[in-house]
């Protein structure tokens, strides 16, 4: 066997209801979601449990949301022993990825990922910013009109490489609807709008990014022990100071997970444990490495499958 990377999701991956079997079967993962209520300040749980999906889907309600039941989870795997050569997590999955590499407590990743949130939401008022899932256009071209949007005075980026076939474009709401139509007509198969608050990881989130700058360092952080691949970079970093640098450009930068997963490829990891709500993760890296053996693990039988067959699927 080769090497393991634990895989963290991020906003979208939210389901009322997910992690209510966790708390149900496991006295310890119930005391995380009463952390989580605790740093935050608010019945976070009875939005998880108990709420709809509008109310779960608020930024500042489905960050903490997804990030509490990851590493929920994670805490019944380390609990077995088992331990990751390298951590990733997408956008909002990097703290977790980063709770998980013991670089932030969950108490100060919660409160930190519940302002994130908030910074964001408040950023760029409801319905002036956009973002639209572009496939099977390759991303040279995709930049390319992009470029020619921006001269046009709109401000649009690329939020995500996903995938080979697939790229997130984000920004104004205006340079996002132009920039949409001058894709489908320079090849893409699709263009779809995504349904969210704001243009994430866009040269418009700059503002927010000061303001998380000042909240990053009210908490501690210290060095990884187990390595991070950084969505920014895509390479591993270890050391406090680059982490903070580079969570503060995350959120104006876009997400490299195609590259992340190369990379992690080439540092030898054959097996990737995506662990948290939803499967987004295992899809991309499947387009990204055919090869890869995939692990899902986002509630109290898929958790109990993986601690069963964790011996046989080292050895394979």
């Amino acid at each position: 066997m080769g090497k393991v990377a634990f895989i963290f999701p991020g906003q979208g991956s939210q389901k009322v209801g997910m992690g209510k079997d966790l708390v149900e079967a496991y006295q310890e993962c119930n005391a995380i979601y009463e952390t989580a209520n605790n740093q935050v300040g608010f019945n976070l749980s009875d939005i998880i449990f108990n709420g709809n999906d509008e109310d779960l889907t608020v930024t500042y309600h489905a960050q903490p949301a997804i990030l509490t039941t990851s590493i929920a989870l994670l805490e019944k795997i380390k609990e077995a022993g088992i331990k990751p050569d390298y951590v990733a997590g997408h956008s909002l999955g990097e703290f977790s990825a980063l709770v998980a590499a013991e670089a932030i407590s969950f108490e100060d990743g919660v409160k930190l990922v519940h302002k994130r949130g908030k910074l964001m939401d408040q950023a760029v008022p409801v319905g002036q910013g956009a973002m639209a899932a572009v496939l099977f256009l390759a991303p040279d071209k995709i930049e390319e009109v992009l470029t020619e949007v921006n001269k046009k005075g709109h401000s649009v980026g690329v939020a995500n490489y996903n995938s080979p076939t697939q790229v997130v474009i984000t920004g104004d709401a205006e340079g996002v609807q132009i920039a949409s139509g001058l894709l489908k007509e320079a090849g893409a198969k699709r263009v779809l709008p995504l349904k969210v608050s704001g243009p994430f990881h866009s040269s418009l989130m700059k503002p927010a990014s000061e303001e998380f700058q000042n909240e990053l360092g009210k908490i501690n952080v210290e060095s990884c022990t187990y390595p991070l691949i950084s969505n920014v970079t895509a390479k591993q970093i270890t050391e406090a100071t680059e982490i903070k640098e580079l969570l503060v450009q995350q959120l104006f930068s876009p997400v490299k997970w195609n590259q992340s997963i190369q990379e992690l490829v080439e540092l030898g990891v054959d097996t990737f444990v995506e662990i948290g709500p939803g499967k987004v993760l295992t899809g991309l890296v499947k387009a990204i490495s055919p090869s890869a053996k995939l692990v899902n693990v986002y509630d109290v039988e898929t958790l109990k499958q993986f601690l069963l067959e964790w011996e046989e699927i080292k050895t394979c």
